[in-house]
């Protein structure tokens, strides 16, 4: 079973803990991290782009010129995709990108990602987050005590808005609930920072 020592916002070294083995001990699954990766990322396109078909753009009612005997290639309309100002062939249009992966895959792949953070000694359990005010220097200064500043998710034990408003000012940083953490953020992320009492939470939910 992984061992880790917990340490305060201050950086200081308190005790330690005993994470379980089903969640933060696998061995971690590439293949099954990639899809999850790939779908989150799907998850999040608009989708919105849009070209104008030879339909929709302005003009071109008429033939420009009769079939046969000018000389010209035939055309019957100025605004085919061949000429300036015509319309797109084949251009994209509104599409919904989404897609769901099976949730055994999603709870293997969030598994793998944070077992991944433990072998390469990413992750790093806090004893309490506590910040009782919009403070953005107060949570600067834990995640530099803690070694934590660059590219870094937080993972709360509570809905804390003082703590998730503080370290949206930061800029890597990002803060998520038990509930609310995927292995896009967590892989995407330089360190893991995880509150104690959210470890047990994530070991009740996915053990």
């Amino acid at each position: 079973m992984p061992k880790l020592t917990v340490v305060d916002m201050t950086g200081k070294k308190g005790g330690s803990i005993t994470l379980a083995d089903s969640v933060f001990g696998i061995t971690p699954n590439a293949v099954v991290m990639h899809a999850a990766v790939v779908n989150y990322l799907a998850n999040q396109r608009q989708g919105t782009q849009s070209t104008l078909t030879r339909t929709e753009v302005s003009g071109g009612g008429r033939k420009p010129w009769r079939q046969k005997g000018t000389g010209h290639a035939r055309q019957g309309s100025i605004r085919a995709p061949q000429w300036r100002h015509g319309g797109i062939a084949h251009g994209p249009k509104p599409r919904d990108y989404s897609y769901s992966l099976n949730k055994k895959v999603r709870r293997l792949a969030l598994k793998s990602a944070l077992s991944d953070k433990v072998l390469s000694k990413d992750l790093i359990v806090l004893s309490e987050f506590k910040i009782d005010e919009y403070k953005t220097k107060t949570a600067a200064e834990c995640l530099k005590a803690i070694g934590a500043d660059k590219k870094v998710l937080v993972v709360l034990d509570s809905n804390n808005p003082f703590a998730v408003k503080s370290l949206a000012n930061i800029k890597g940083a990002k803060a998520a609930l038990v509930n609310t953490i995927n292995a896009y953020d967590i892989i995407n992320a330089d360190k893991l920072v995880i509150v104690k009492g959210a470890v047990k939470q994530i070991e009740e939910v996915y053990a």
